[in-house]
């Protein structure tokens, strides 16, 4: 059996299958983000060991058949230890806001930082935040003995080995993404050490076993570790997302898009994000809300979780000259604004509960298209996507999206995100998969071809404009 974790936002989800990669059962255990003054998210670490003893409570009567298990985990997150190994602080988070003025400094020099990294500096980061950890909490900065991302602070939980791999140390902007190494010059820029970081695995590589004290406390028999990765990279394992020229879009909490590349394109934007993949490297575009719009649409604000019949009242209606900016949280690709706010636009007397629904899945789905189309200029040409994540259960928004991008765009059968990915690697690792088998879990079920393609050019056509008249108005206020 192979166990696959998937460290979230608001939750760990545990898979676990059989040899042949067939699902045996799933478990999950919730967390809270705490929001803290000037926009800031941050989680303390051990709500995610709870999560983890719970999960593997449920799972333990297999436990002791689990031959090994790989981690994915959300990216940037910044949990720094002392010389104790006692967490110094709250971990602060990928969508965390209090970065700006630090941002803003690093990005003076930002052909430097991409020389180093291929990438430029955004608040999500965690660059920026060892910056503000300096200027704000310098106690704290002076404490760090070891550096991590989240998912390696439950690696380092169960195998007391430190250690990262590149796919998800490549969004902290310490990785030269080209060399695959740590970069000398962006170390120096934060006052940071080599020794203060992991050692960098590939996601397949194992990095050791499962400690003797949670063997016996779980039910593990020698169960090894595979070093995993970052929550995107996995997510595209799973949807076989590995060659140039195939796409995977995640519709979570926040939405991306993924596109593989064999080597690190020059592109015309520093718009989307160049990371390491578990082959080569991808090009990435990442916005911080995309099926978060929905739910705060419908839940906070119509005060219901009827989604059925929200998305059934959508069928009925056209949003014509209404749009929607899906910034509730900043955002990030193209356009690196933390200050960006949401937004509806061309609201009238005729204007319905339903269209506005509408006008939010089109408003995500014209963002994921900004970062396509920086893609599309270096000659890059994707054909098909698919797609995963909560939003994409609905049948709707998967054909909206197959519109505005012009792009087939499937769904998987058993789409169960970066935690199945995980169990991918960790076959991987333990010799009972290879890279060109993978296709063989894969299963897709819906594909929607594009339609309308004419009328939703001409409407990116004008969204693409509202951005720019609006930054200033964002930026004052």
């Amino acid at each position: 059996m192979y166990l696959g974790l998937d460290l979230g936002t608001s939750a760990l989800k545990a898979l676990l299958s059989d040899d042949k990669g067939n699902i045996i059962k799933g478990t999950s255990a919730s967390y809270d983000v705490k929001y803290v003054e000037n926009n800031g998210t941050q989680q303390d670490p051990k709500t995610w060991l709870e999560a983890l003893d719970k999960v593997l409570l449920d799972l333990k009567e297999y436990l002791k058949e689990v031959r090994a298990l790989a981690i994915s985990g959300q990216m940037h997150g910044l949990v720094i230890l002392d010389e104790k190994d006692q967490v110094i602080r709250p971990c602060i988070l990928w969508n965390d806001g209090r970065t700006t003025l630090e941002n803003e400094e690093l990005n003076q020099n930002k052909e430097f930082i991409y020389e180093h990294t291929a990438n430029i500096s955004y608040g999500g980061f965690t660059l920026p935040k060892f910056k503000w950890l300096a200027k704000n909490e310098p106690t704290n900065f002076s404490k760090i003995k070891k550096i991590m991302l989240p998912k390696d602070y439950l690696i380092y939980y169960l195998t007391n080995i430190f250690a990262s791999d590149y796919t998800d140390m490549a969004g902290t902007l310490l990785l030269d993404v080209r060399k695959r190494t740590y970069s000398k010059e962006m170390l120096e820029l934060v006052n940071i050490k080599v020794e203060q970081l992991p050692k960098l695995y590939e996601s397949y590589e194992v990095i050791g076993l499962v400690k003797e004290e949670l063997q016996l406390k779980y039910g593990f028999a020698k169960t090894k570790v595979v070093a995993g990765g970052a929550d995107n990279a996995l997510a595209a394992i799973g949807t076989n997302t590995l060659l140039e020229g195939t796409c995977n879009i995640s519709l979570g909490t926040s939405g991306t898009i993924l596109m593989p590349v064999k080597e690190v394109p020059i592109l015309n934007s520093y718009g989307v994000h160049i990371f390491s993949h578990i082959k080569g490297s991808y090009i990435m575009g990442c916005i911080l809300s995309a099926a978060n719009c929905r739910k705060w649409w419908l839940e906070d604000i119509l005060k219901t979780d009827d989604y059925a019949l929200d998305e059934e009242e959508m069928k009925k209606v056209l949003t014509k000259d209404l749009y929607f900016l899906p910034y509730l949280q900043g955002e990030r690709s193209p356009h690196n604004d933390t200050l960006a706010k949401g937004a509806f636009i061309g609201l009238t007397t005729t204007t319905t509960k339903a269209s506005m629904s509408k006008a939010i899945l089109e408003g995500v789905g014209f963002a994921i298209r900004d970062s396509l189309e920086i893609v599309k200029q270096s000659g890059i040409n994707i054909t098909s996507a698919s797609l995963c994540g909560g939003g994409s259960r609905s049948k709707l928004w998967g054909q909206i999206l197959a519109n505005i991008l012009g792009i087939e765009v499937k769904t998987l059968k058993n789409e169960q995100g970066p935690s199945f990915g995980a169990i991918i690697l960790a076959m991987i690792g333990d010799g009972r998969l290879t890279f060109d088998q993978i296709d063989k879990l894969v299963n897709y079920d819906i594909v929607y071809e594009p339609k309308d393609i004419e009328e939703y050019n001409l409407k990116y056509h004008y969204y693409k404009k509202l951005y720019p008249a609006l930054k200033k108005v964002f930026t004052e206020n």
